[in-house]
């Protein structure tokens, strides 16, 4: 028996078919207990009925995730930062990954931002995650974004960059920004054999939302994992199921907008 098996294992338990629809919710330690995250269980009731494949938390909401996830997948994220500190680029490890397994996660994952003042720490960081994860069969989502000083977080070179460095640290999966179009994200999902997998961002419309997502899937992506743009949607369940729609059942924006009841909204 390799590690390698359970790295697979775990890897069906967070996507489908080798696609992903994650709604990261770990911004509690970054924002604090904003809309969405108050009542968190029903949150996460509601994103997973709608078909997400796996929720993502720091380690002490594990208790609130378990009983609420409808048998879906579960992510650690092992780092993070505050808006109110003195610089939100500057991640600080929160977990370890053996404290991963012990709160029941299928994988973790750890930010690295790619271009800032805190990229050595971060890639030392990670390599002794993606190293320890290993060990245990764990898979490693990198959230491997271009940020810092001088660097535009759309560039796709820099895109490129980032989810490459990821592959070379030993993560199974990465999340990146969207460079804006399918065209020149097709440069970013080249840049690495790993699945790729965008960021939300900040919240926009419905039908933004749901664009970005189909270009990411048309220029190869493997999906999204995507928090305040679901997490704080009016209906999480609703836009859930067209992100899910576009992801897993290849439909169009409007296909999607349209079986999520959310087309007059959009």
């Amino acid at each position: 028996m390799t590690t390698a098996t359970g790295i697979d294992a775990r890897l069906e338990r967070i996507g489908t078919d080798g696609n992903y629809v994650i709604v990261p919710m770990d911004h509690g330690i970054t924002m604090g207990a904003v809309q969405g995250l108050k009542d968190i269980e029903s949150t996460i009731d509601g994103v997973t009925s709608g078909g997400a494949d796996a929720v993502l938390t720091q380690k002490g909401i594990a208790p609130r995730v378990h009983e609420n996830k409808n048998g879906k997948g579960y992510i650690v994220h092992l780092n993070g930062s505050t808006t109110i500190g003195p610089d939100e680029n500057d991640k600080r490890m929160t977990g370890t990954v053996e404290e991963a397994v012990r709160a029941g996660a299928d994988a973790v994952s750890f930010h690295i931002n790619v271009g800032s003042d805190h990229e050595p720490d971060q890639i030392t960081q990670l390599s002794e995650v993606t190293a320890e994860a290993e060990r245990l069969g764990m898979p490693v989502l990198a959230m491997a974004y271009a940020r810092g000083p001088g660097v535009d977080p759309e560039d796709p070179e820099a895109l490129g960059h980032a989810v490459r460095l990821a592959e070379e640290l030993g993560a199974d999966i990465v999340k990146t920004g969207y460079s804006g179009d399918a065209e020149s994200f097709q440069h970013v999902v080249e840049s690495t054999r790993l699945p790729v997998i965008i960021a939300g961002g900040s919240k926009g419309s419905d039908r933004e939302t749901i664009e970005m997502v189909r270009g990411t899937m048309d220029a190869g992506g493997a999906g999204i994992s995507m928090g305040r743009s679901i997490f704080q949607h009016e209906d999480p369940e609703a836009i859930a199921t067209a992100v899910s729609g576009v992801v897993h059942d290849d439909l169009s924006t409007e296909e999607a907008l349209r079986r999520a009841g959310l087309a007059l909204e959009a």
